[in-house]
C-alpha cells in the first residue's frame, strides 16, 4: 500500500477508531440479530450442555457487519489506500456470503472449497507486479486453506471467536512493529467486530457463528499475510488451527461433518472425547473429562502462545518483499 503523505501517527488513529466502530455496531447490532435469528428458527442446539438449549445460529452476520461499517470509515478516511482496503473488503463479502450458503444448505467439502477460492480471487488485484503465476494463484487458495481451517477448530462456547481475537490482536501487534501501519485498519476493524461479539458468544453462548462467523477470520488472515506481507506471521498464528486439521486428516482423513461422531456430556456436566473416531486438538485436550470453558480456556493459551510467538517474530523477521 502506498502511503503518500499520509502520517503513521494519523493511520494508526484512524485505525483504532475503525476498530471502536466496528465493536459498536456489532456490540448494538447483537441483540436484535439474535431475536430475529430466534424468531425465524435459525438456531442450533447447543450439545455440550446437558439441557441441550437452542441458541441462535449465523451471529456471525454481525461479525461481518460490523467489520464492513468499520471498513468504510477506512476506506472513506484515506484515498490513497481505498484500492486495497475494497478487495479486502470485496474478499471478506464473499466469504461471507459462502458462509451464509454452507450455514443454509450444508455444502460438501470440495464444494466449500470451489466458492472459497473463487471467493479470494479478487485478491489477486493487488499482487505485486513481480510475482509469478504461481504466487498469484497462491492468493486464492491461501483464503480457502485458511478459512477451512478457522472453521474446522470450532464446536465449543466462544472457542472460535476467541482464538479469531487473539489473531487480530497478535497480527495488529506485529503489523505495527513491522511499520505496516496501513494494514492495521483490517486487523483493528475485524478484530472491534469480535470483540462484541465474543461478548454474546461467551460461555453460556446465546449466539453462534455460524460459517458466515468462523470463515472470514481466516479469510481476513490469509488477505493481510498478502496485502501487509507478514505470511510467516499469519502462519504461526494459524499453528493452532493447523495442529488441529493435521490431526483430523492424518487420523480420519477428509471427513463430512455429518460424520462427525460428537463429543459427548457427562451427568456431572463435563466434557468427554468419544472412545473412538477422529483425533482433534479439542479431543486431545480432553483425555480426561473437562468441563467445556476449561476446554475453550486452553485453547485460546495455545493460540495465545502461537500469537506471542508471532509477535516476537515481528522484531527479529526481515521485511518481507513479497
Amino acid at each position: 500500500m502506498a502511503f503518500n503523505s499520509i502520517g503513521y501517527s494519523t493511520i494508526l488513529l484512524v485505525s483504532a477508531l475503525c476498530g471502536l466502530l466496528a465493536f459498536f455496531t456489532t456490540y448494538l447490532v447483537m441483540p436484535r440479530l439474535i431475536n430475529k435469528l430466534e424468531g425465524a428458527n435459525v438456531v442450533g442446539k447447543d450439545i455440550h450442555k446437558i439441557s441441550k438449549p437452542l441458541v441462535a445460529e449465523m451471529g456471525g452476520i454481525g461479525i461481518l457487519f460490523g467489520f464492513t461499517i468499520g471498513m468504510f470509515m477506512g476506506i472513506y478516511t484515506f484515498p490513497a489506500l481505498q484500492f486495497e482496503l475494497t478487495i479486502t473488503l470485496l474478499v471478506i463479502l464473499l466469504v461471507g456470503i459462502v458462509g451464509m450458503v454452507d450455514d443454509l444448505i450444508q455444502l460438501s467439502s470440495k464444494e466449500k472449497l470451489i466458492l472459497l477460492f473463487l471467493a479470494g480471487l479478487p485478491l489477486i488485484w493487488v499482487a505485486p507486479p513481480e510475482v509469478g503465476i504461481l504466487y498469484i494463484i497462491l492468493m486464492p487458495i491461501s483464503v480457502s486453506i485458511a478459512s477451512n481451517l478457522t472453521n474446522m477448530l470450532a464446536g465449543l462456547n466462544g472457542i472460535e471467536s476467541g482464538l479469531g481475537v487473539i489473531a487480530m490482536i497478535s497480527l495488529t501487534a506485529s503489523c505495527i512493529i513491522m511499520g505496516k501501519y496501513d494494514v492495521s485498519i483490517i486487523t483493528f476493524a475485524m478484530l472491534g467486530a469480535l470483540l462484541a461479539f465474543l461478548w454474546y458468544n461467551r460461555h453460556p453462548s446465546r449466539v453462534f457463528p455460524g460459517d458466515v462467523g468462523t470463515l472470514i477470520i481466516g479469510a481476513t488472515i490469509a488477505s493481510v499475510a498478502f496485502i501487509g506481507r507478514v505470511k510467516i506471521i499469519a502462519l504461526v498464528v494459524l499453528l493452532p488451527n493447523l495442529i488441529d486439521s493435521a490431526l483430523k486428516f492424518y487420523s480420519a482423513g477428509v471427513v463430512e461433518r455429518h460424520n462427525h461422531k460428537p463429543t459427548t456430556i457427562g451427568h456431572d456436566g463435563r466434557l468427554q472425547a468419544p472412545p473412538e473416531g477422529f483425533k482433534s486438538l479439542i479431543r486431545w485436550i480432553l483425555r480426561r473429562p473437562m468441563s467445556e470453558k476449561n476446554v475453550v480456556l486452553i485453547v485460546w493459551l495455545i493460540g495465545i502462545f502461537f500469537g506471542a510467538l508471532g509477535i516476537v517474530l515481528a522484531f527479529i523477521l526481515p521485511l518481507d518483499p513479497f
